[in-house]
């Protein structure tokens, strides 16, 4: 197993159950962690840190380690395993939540190994923001911080999300999130105000619309990959979190971050985002290969280039 962590990420890993119009599944791998490492694992040296229960299948972690992620840092305790179960429309806009079930996941206090806390870029998924405080308190020489929350978190725990965001470089939520957070309806309002909160950098993900780069003054837009059959989207968006950490891991080794490799990361999380999507849970992960992600990062370069306006 690789001990050279660059890029360390603390969340969930879950069993999921889920429905669509089309098939059902039941207790897959889930868990924003799960979702994040296997993007990232195609990129950079990944470790997650997590708790499972006794509960969780052995084959889920080996998979986990094929890919390359350190799962060193997956605890595993008496009782059930954190468990989710979905339901998607028939357009997959809208999913409802049927059952959730935190079991261990309730008392996650994640403790760092000495060799987590040396990793250079680090992402929070979504967890309590005292627990997200915790660990950024653990980290020894962190140059990138990047920060997952929701609505469960704005209403709830404002004043330790608001210490965390003071400490973040890139913060990564929803439209809906934004607009919440930031008490403006407007979104480029929104992400200004919430960049004044802390965080350099605000990427809204807004689903098969895209995700928005509001980064410094400047904004991007990038867009979702047109797909001709949706499977799943469940973890698309920590998905796109693992490519785009794991693109600056790959390319970035410290200074300015230049606006040009966020831009690129941000096309790179779409492009992880699009192949998760493409079936259940993190199946499509399995046969997936730097070949086919190249091919589909051109795709995304077709799909938005266009020449100058010459009048």
């Amino acid at each position: 197993m690789n001990t050279q962590l660059d890029l360390l990420v603390v969340g969930s890993v879950a069993l999921d159950t889920i429905e669509t119009q089309a098939a059902a599944r039941a207790d897959v791998l889930g868990g924003s962690a799960s979702y994040f490492s296997a993007a990232g694992s195609f990129l950079t040296a990944v470790g997650l840190v997590a708790v499972v229960g006794e509960d969780f299948p052995d084959e889920h972690a080996q998979f986990l380690h094929r890919l390359g992620v350190n799962t060193s840092g997956l605890e595993k305790q008496d009782g059930k395993t954190f468990r989710w179960h979905g339901r998607y429309s028939d357009d997959f806009n809208k999913r409802t939540s049927l059952d959730t079930q935190l079991n261990v996941f309730a008392g996650f206090s994640p403790m760092l190994s000495p060799a987590q806390t040396e990793a250079r870029l680090l992402f929070l998924g979504n967890i309590d923001p005292v627990l997200q405080l915790r660990v950024l308190d653990q980290m020894k020489r962190v140059q990138l911080v990047g920060l997952d929350t929701m609505n469960f978190w704005i209403n709830g725990s404002k004043e330790a999300l608001l210490a965390v965001l003071r400490r973040v470089d890139f913060l990564l939520l929803n439209d809906e999130e934004a607009r919440l957070l930031s008490g403006r309806h407007n979104l480029v309002a929104a992400a200004q105000a919430i960049q004044r909160l802390g965080p350099k950098s605000v990427i809204v993900k807004r689903g098969d619309a895209g995700a928005l780069l509001f980064h410094e003054e400047h904004v991007f837009a990038a867009p979702a990959m047109p797909l001709v059959d949706v499977v799943d989207p469940t973890g698309a968006g920590d998905s796109f979190a693992g490519g785009f950490m794991g693109y600056l891991s790959r390319i970035w080794k410290g200074g300015t971050l230049d606006g040009m490799i966020v831009r690129r990361a941000m096309i790179c999380g779409s492009t992880m985002a699009s192949f998760c999507c493409e079936d259940f849970s993190l199946d499509r992960f399995r046969n997936l290969t730097h070949g086919l992600i190249d091919s589909r990062f051109r795709a995304f370069r077709q799909l938005t280039h266009f020449e100058e306006l010459s009048l």
